[in-house]
């Protein structure tokens, strides 16, 4: 069976911004918060079969895996 390809979102906030992983498969992710000072956070996720309307609703836009990962390699696992 092949692998689900996941989906990225992000949204600008004032003074930080958060990107989120969703595997459409089983619904599991991954949210970055990105503060101003450079702190990233990483909390792992269960998301519910509507997280692509919550995300639509809370102006989420998509974005790429790239930008994604590249913060996600700054944090520490």
């Amino acid at each position: 069976m092949a692998k689900a390809i996941s989906q990225y979102f992000k949204r600008v906030f004032d003074d930080y911004q958060v990107l989120v992983q969703v595997n459409p498969d089983d619904f599991s992710g991954i949210e970055l918060i990105v503060h101003p000072d450079g702190k990233i956070e990483k909390t792992d996720m269960e998301f519910d079969e509507e997280i692509f309307e919550d995300l639509e609703e809370d102006e989420f836009n998509p974005c790429g895996a790239l930008e994604f990962q590249l913060y996600l390699s700054k944090t520490k696992d």
